[in-house]
C-alpha cells in the first residue's frame, strides 16, 4: 500500500517556487507514478489543508558531461499545488 509520505517527496524550494507561495501554490516533488488526485490526498493527509487544484509536470534530465564522458541527471516529476484562499503551508 502506497502512502501519502511515499507520494511526496520533497517541497522544491527554488527561487521560483518561492515567489509562488504568495499567491498559495507550493512546488512539490512526487512519485512519477503518481496522478493528481493522490497528490491532492497526500497534501490535504500531510498538511492538513484544503487543495483547490493540482497541476503536474514531468522534468526533464540535463545533459551533464564529466571530462570525456557526457550523461543525463535522472528526469523527475514535479507537482504545483493551489491551495484555497486563505489556507497555508507551514514549511520548516
Amino acid at each position: 500500500m502506497i502512502t501519502a509520505y511515499d507520494i511526496l517527496k520533497a517541497l522544491v524550494r527554488t527561487e521560483k517556487g518561492t515567489s509562488l507561495e504568495s499567491q498559495g501554490k507550493y512546488c512539490f516533488r512526487v512519485t512519477p507514478e503518481a496522478t493528481k488526485i493522490d497528490v491532492k490526498r497526500a497534501v490535504e493527509e500531510i498538511y492538513k489543508v484544503k487543495v483547490a487544484s493540482v497541476n503536474t509536470g514531468r522534468v526533464s534530465g540535463k545533459l551533464k558531461r564529466v571530462r570525456l564522458r557526457s550523461g543525463y541527471t535522472t528526469g523527475w516529476k514535479k507537482a504545483v499545488v493551489s491551495l484555497k484562499e486563505g489556507q497555508k503551508i507551514e514549511a520548516v
